[in-house]
């Protein structure tokens, strides 16, 4: 695949939210302020309507962007980087190609408010300014149907706290906290090479991992007021956050290269 440029990405975003350009090589993802109780998105992609199996990006490819936020605390996620939507797309109208969920794989600059814990690990970050992997089996989507019975025993506390332990032998992770603010211009960069992945900030190397995501994956940029969190007590909370104001990130000069 040849090099990617914005104009070969997808805006998705719900009511209010606003994907556009500020500048020639400058775009803005924001979301309005509201109140807690809907889901507020806006993202760029390029995966619309293709199945996982033909994701577009696999090892060896290089993501380098600059990107500064409206907040260092912006209410609910943000980020960029590559991943296989393991969610699902279900969010959007317009002919949105319908997944089943999957397990994470990403190599990603993941950004979470507080309210977040997004590690099945005691011993990583599970919120905050993070550059991350996820590893995950790539199964059937018949595995994840046939376990849709065990999902009412998840609010169990003692029960989720085992699926906790289990979950973390299938999901693997790798992560670092990034030692900059997300609120000034700073140049991120991901290498992701067949037997490694590298982070950079500013030049500054501050992750290299051997844990490396199950390809193909996709490019995806966003920021929503979505939270989730699975800490080691095993309270699971998960909804969407008021906005006083409204949220944006701003991404420039990026560029997406395979072979590198």
């Amino acid at each position: 695949m040849e090099e990617l440029v914005f104009d070969t990405l997808q805006p998705r975003f719900t009511p209010g939210a606003q994907v556009f350009r500020v500048g020639l090589d400058t775009w803005r993802l924001e979301i309005p302020a509201g109140e807690a109780g809907h889901y507020r998105l806006a993202q760029l992609d390029d995966y619309h309507r293709l199945p996982r199996k033909k994701l577009p990006w696999n090892a060896p490819v290089s993501l380098s962007l600059q990107a500064r936020a409206s907040s260092e605390n912006n209410p609910g996620t943000w980020g960029f980087g590559l991943w296989n939507d393991p969610f699902g797309a279900g969010l959007f109208s317009g002919g949105e190609l319908a997944r089943l969920p999957a397990l994470p794989n990403t190599a990603w600059f993941f950004f979470a408010s507080p309210q977040n814990y997004l590690s099945l690990r005691d011993d990583l970050p599970a919120q905050g300014s993070l550059a991350a992997t996820f590893r995950s089996p790539r199964w059937p989507a018949i595995y994840y149907l046939a376990a849709l019975p065990l999902l009412p025993f998840v609010v169990i506390r003692p029960v989720a706290r085992l699926l906790r332990r289990l979950g973390r032998k299938m999901v693997q992770q790798s992560a670092t906290t990034l030692p900059t603010t997300p609120i000034d211009w700073h140049r991120y960069e991901i290498n992701w090479q067949v037997d490694r992945v590298s982070f950079w900030v500013d030049g500054s190397l501050i992750l290299e991992t051997s844990l490396l995501p199950n390809g193909p994956l996709a490019l995806v940029l966003w920021i929503d007021n979505q939270y989730a969190a699975f800490p080691p007590d095993g309270r699971i909370r998960w909804g969407t956050l008021a906005s006083p104001e409204p949220a944006w990130i701003e991404i420039r000069e990026m560029s997406v290269k395979p072979g590198v």
